[in-house]
């Protein structure tokens, strides 16, 4: 595990100094009781202590398991950092009140608008940054909400694949539960994000890591990724000029 020790080290510390030259102490974070979150908490508990983390539990009626929200709280109280639960379903609410019908996307991503809007609303009352949660992986294959999970200060984790992010959860020791959890946002019932995205993450992570050493698509589930990635670039891109 020498590999993953420093990686550790060096998101720590490269964590560190980007607060320190933004000048900012403080950071807040949406905890939702996956790996992802946890593990961002955790690497901000060690790179800024645990008196200058919030994290923020916001669960949706309908749509997030109370399981998760358990493990999120025990969590929090594990690291010792200061943690409170908003539920968004009376934000969610009223959105479905505008003169028009939402679809099912619609649906799934006004849930992660809000709770960025929330966690942005937390920041700027308290001279905070926002971290994000997306991995690599995610980050890649734009498999996020555009200004939702997608609008942050910095990612912590986002130079790690999300293989990596088990590998470096089980390092530090993170919860068993979160650990195991199939992963999921958990913005519609029974939602998955490898069924979503049709296959495993171990198999995702192999592709992009070919692309990434300059290989080419060559099978049919190759090309998927490669279109998916070009596709969703415009996610991760400042928006054009005309």
């Amino acid at each position: 595990m020498l590999i993953m020790d420093k990686r550790i080290k060096q998101i720590v510390s490269g964590l560190t100094d980007f607060f320190k030259e933004a000048g900012f102490k403080k950071a807040v974070v949406g905890l939702s009781g996956g790996i992802d979150s946890a593990l961002v908490a955790k690497l901000a508990e060690m790179a800024l202590g645990k008196d200058n983390v919030m994290a923020l539990l916001m669960p949706n009626k309908g749509t997030s398991s109370d399981h998760s929200l358990q493990d999120a709280i025990a969590f929090a109280e594990e690291l010792g950092i200061k943690y409170r639960v908003i539920s968004i379903h009376d934000y969610v609410d009223r959105y479905q009140k505008l003169p028009w019908e939402e679809n099912v996307v619609t649906a799934m991503n006004i849930q992660a608008r809000i709770r960025m809007t929330i966690l942005y609303h937390y920041a700027n009352s308290h001279n905070a940054l926002v971290l994000g949660t997306g991995n690599k992986t995610e980050e890649t294959l734009g498999y996020f909400t555009k200004y939702g999970d997608g609008g942050v200060d910095v990612l912590p984790i986002g130079g790690l694949y999300k293989t990596e992010v088990w590998k470096i959860a089980k390092e530090l020791k993170l919860p068993k539960a979160i650990i195991e959890k199939t992963p999921s946002a958990e913005l519609k019932p029974g939602q998955s994000d490898e069924g979503e995205i049709g296959m495993s993450y171990a198999e995702i992570d192999k592709i992009l890591q070919k692309f990434e050493d300059g290989g080419e698509p060559e099978s049919d589930t190759e090309y998927k990724i490669y279109t998916r990635i070009s596709t969703n670039r415009h996610k991760s891109q400042m928006p054009p000029v005309i």
